[in-house]
């Protein structure tokens, strides 16, 4: 009998890989571990499915017929913030750096570990349903302000000084929870890495750059001269803001 051990309901997971053979392995690895899966082949067929179904994680091949996963990604996340695992067999670095500039939360290289691949799934599933928890079940953090925005950690939502909730994928609530619980720190990126995987097999050094890019798109106000999130040369990153808690 499958173990469900991601969190009380039966997470939901599309896999969206136009490969017949890959695509079954990948939903009896799903299914193994104590999730539901589908599969899909095209862009298409996932537009057919994606707005009736709701899904916990999408694992997203790069290459499809038709309309590329970079595209789909691109279009996924514009629409809401449904995590998204990417899958390829394109290994350039600048690929991967792509697929995360463009909102995927994770990427995985063909051939892949299948328990390296559902380490990263566990992770991603988690951190995504911290905010779904009841009340009892979730730590009593405190709500954090900085310059006039607030962070709950509880809720899992931002909200800007004019009060209006900002859309957050789980990598940019979870990076910007670790600046916020670590204000005027240099931090490295493999320290942010452990901050925002819990010590799981992540996504390439790199990838922190990219969501951090993503992240300053959405809270900084120039982003040509940043002044929350600043690079430090050689370094890391430092969250120069004064953070405070509220009840």
């Amino acid at each position: 009998m499958p173990r469900q051990d991601i969190n009380d309901q039966t997470s939901r997971v599309l896999v969206v890989e136009d490969d017949a053979e890959i695509a079954s392995m990948l939903v009896d690895l799903m299914r193994d571990n104590g999730l539901e899966a589908l599969s899909v082949g095209s862009g298409g067929e996932l537009d057919r499915l994606f707005p009736d179904g709701r899904f916990n994680l999408v694992i997203l091949d790069a290459m499809l017929p038709g309309e590329d996963g970079f595209s789909i990604c691109r279009r996924l996340r514009a629409a809401g913030t449904t995590p998204i695992l990417m899958l390829t067999a394109l290994t350039e670095d600048i690929d991967r750096i792509i697929g995360l500039e463009l909102g995927a939360d994770d990427y995985v290289t063909k051939p892949f570990n299948p328990r390296e691949l559902m380490a990263r799934v566990k992770a991603i599933l988690r951190r995504a349903s911290y905010g779904t928890q009841d009340r009892q079940d979730r730590p009593s953090y405190s709500r954090l302000t900085f310059s006039d925005w607030t962070i709950d950690p509880r809720s899992r939502q931002v909200t800007d000084p004019d009060g209006a909730e900002v859309s957050m994928t789980t990598a940019e609530f979870d990076l910007l929870l670790a600046f916020c619980n670590n204000p005027n720190r240099i931090l490295t990126r493999e320290q942010l890495l452990s901050m925002t995987h819990a010590g799981s097999a992540g996504p390439v050094e790199r990838s922190v750059d990219a969501h951090i890019s993503r992240l300053r798109q959405k809270i900084e106000p120039n982003l040509r001269e940043p002044s929350l999130i600043k690079t430090v040369r050689l370094g890391g990153y430092l969250f120069a803001s004064k953070v405070e808690q509220v009840s």
